[in-house]
Order: C-alpha cells, then structure tokens, then sequence
C-alpha cells in the first residue's frame, strides 16, 4: 500500500481504520462471565436447598440414621428388604435407638434414612455440578483471569464440608450421645454458610464486566462498607449460636417472648458440674446467648440502614432497606418460634430465613463497595 502524505485530506471515500482486534476477545470475555454467573447461580440455589434440607434432617431426627461413610456406594439406598433389615441392624447399635427410640419399627426408620439419605445425595450433586462446570470452563478457556483459584476454592471448601459432615455425624454413633455433638453441627453449618456467602458475592461481582467493577470502586463507600463487614460478621455468629440452639434442642425449651418461661434470667442459667461445658450444653444459657445475639444484630442492622440514608446510590440505598425488612422479618421468625416450641415449618422458615438475611446483607455490602453508577437519565447497570 502506498504511503499519504502527512497532511492529505480525509474524504468520505478514505477507507475506515480497521477496528481493533481485541473485540472478540472481550466478548467471549463476557460470554464467559455470563454462563459462569449462571452455573454458579445453580450452585447456590443448590447450596441453599441442601441448608434447608440439612435443617429437616435435624429436626425430624434423622441425622444418625446412616452409620457408615460411603462416598460412592451410598449414592444407592437398601434396594430390598433384605439390604433394609442390614441398615436397620446397624441403627440399632447406636446410643439413640437404646436410649431414645427402642420401639422404632422398620417402616419408621425408612423415613429417617430417607431424609438422611436424601440430604447425603444432594452434597453429592452439588459436588458434581462444581466439577462439571468447573472443567467445562478450564478446559475450554473461558474463565477470566484471575478466577481459577477462587472456584478452586469452592470445590475446595465442598469437599471439606463432606469431611466435616461424616466428622460431625460420627460423634452421635458412640458412648452415650443421642445426638451429633452441637459444635460439631455449628462447624457444618457455618461453612456451609460460608460457602454459600462466597458463591453470592462472586455471583454479584460476575454481573458486570472488570472495567465496571474498577469504576465502580472508585466510587465506593468504606465507612459503609466497613459496618456491613461488622454486621456480616454478627450475623454469622448469630447463625451458628443457632447451631449451638438445634443441636441440644435448646429452642424447644424455656417457651415465651420476651421472658424464657416466665424469667428474665433462668435459675439454670449456669450449672456448675458444666463449666464452661455450659456455652454448648446448657440450653438455659446457649439460647440466652442466642436471644441476647439477636437483639444485637436488629439494633446494629438499624444503626447501618441509617447510615446507608447518606449514600448517594438510590440502588444500595434501597438494598439496605430490603436488608433491614429481612432482619425484622427474622426476628419475628424466632419470636413465633421460641413461642411456639420450633414445629418443623417455622423452624424451616426460620433457617431459611437466615440464608435470605445473610444473603441480602451480603448484597448491601456488595453495593457499598461497588456502587453502581449513577446520572440524570438514572442509575447505568
């Protein structure tokens, strides 16, 4: 091609400059982030249904009805009568068929296994689904830079909570426990919430592209920012003493709002054979804790909403006043609940409801460090 001159005039004949060629690139760039998105989407409806069912699973008391760890082989329940009868022998050499249920019959403990077998097959498949899409990814190119660790991290995390399962079911299969050890199950659950707090905020971040998410930085609210984070955190401690509450049945115990069976303070408060045994086995005191943790995380929970009235964001405005519905929301749950010695539903909707809660705090938190931006046509997604 012949060289122009320096200054030759441009008409509307001159050919147009190639357009640059990284334009496919940033594409499929955003493709990928888009089905990632997607797929870990699934996951956390995943996740969040296995917490939920993981809840039923306590509280029809059906944790400790398969004594054995089969990571593969137990993808198959008892096929016929003869594989039940095996199953049921083994439940019957555990604390809580001598101590709790004796007269369990056959068909009765099939509805156990079942809840627990089921809770066990959908670890499986959350497992599967990661590893699938995890490879589809990898093996084809299309995960964005720097997101190989963070996904590995979720696969890794999963693979420890199967681990942490079998370890927390395993300590109700000997001596004289009738139930699994109820730090063992705060472990379970706050790394599933973990888990699940994770998957969230990569969803959240996956919604826009790398250049959007540096903008949007640099319009962040720390001071915001910065309460979220301790409110998160409250809110975490808050979910596993209510690990501490269902795993000794603590909830069921003590009924009435805002006295605890009619005391302020209960006289069994404290058992001194317990020491600090107390913080994990007393009911009195492990559900006193969790209604004191309670009241905490609502006046907190208002203190950041009123603070979040001062961002110039209307979408993290209103995500934190969305946020503070769920908490008043939740503490209703827990009023009926302790009301009500925790039937099976309102416990359910209680546990759910704190996925919901953690959840939406999460997004505030998310919205305070990456505000989406604003201008006089509206808010710019």
């Amino acid at each position: 091609m012949a060289k122009r001159p320096v200054f030759q005039d441009v008409t509307e004949n001159s050919p147009a400059p190639a357009a640059p060629t990284g334009g496919m690139i940033d594409a499929g760039h955003r493709g990928a982030r888009g089905a990632i998105r997607v797929w870990l989407v699934v996951l956390f409806v995943l996740v969040a249904a296995m917490i939920a069912l993981g809840g039923a699973t306590r509280l029809t008391g059906s944790g400790l009805s398969i004594t054995e760890w089969k990571p593969v082989t137990g993808a198959i329940p008892p096929m016929n009568a003869a594989a039940w009868q095996a199953e049921f022998d083994k439940y019957q050499q555990i604390p809580q068929f001598r101590l709790v249920n004796p007269e369990m019959a056959l068909s009765e403990f099939k509805t156990i296994y079942l809840w627990e077998w089921s809770h066990r097959l959908l670890g499986r498949l959350i497992g599967m689904v990661w590893a699938l899409g995890f490879l589809f990814f990898w093996l084809t190119r299309r995960l964005p830079t720097g997101w190989v660790p963070r996904l590995l991290l979720l696969g890794g995390l999963g693979g420890a909570q199967g681990a942490i399962g079998w370890w927390m079911v395993h300590s109700g299969l000997s001596g004289e426990m009738v139930r699994v050890a109820s730090y063992r199950l705060a472990t379970h659950l706050g790394l599933a919430f973990a888990i699940l707090g994770l998957i969230a905020w990569y969803v959240m971040s996956l919604a826009r592209t790398e250049a959007q998410m540096m903008r949007a930085r640099r319009a962040g609210e720390p001071k915001l920012f910065s309460m979220t984070t301790g409110l998160m955190h409250l809110t975490f401690l808050q979910i596993l003493l209510g690990a501490l509450v269902a795993g000794i049945d603590a909830g069921r115990q003590f009924p009435g709002w805002p006295t605890m069976g009619g005391y302020w303070i209960p006289d069994t408060i404290w058992d001194p054979a317990l020491g600090w045994r107390n913080f994990f086995e007393n009911p009195a005191l492990v559900q006193f804790i969790h209604r004191m943790c309670g009241y905490l995380v609502a006046i907190f929970a208002v203190v950041v909403w009123r603070r979040s009235r001062r961002s110039p964001h209307p979408v993290t405005r209103g995500a934190y006043t969305v946020m503070l519905a769920a908490v008043a929301v939740q503490v209703l749950l827990g009023v009926m609940n302790v009301l009500h010695l925790s039937p099976l539903p309102l416990a359910l909707a209680h546990q759910v409801g704190a996925v919901a809660l953690f959840t939406l705090i999460l997004r505030a938190r998310h919205n305070a460090r990456y505000p989406y931006e604003t201008s006089v046509r509206g808010t710019v997604r």
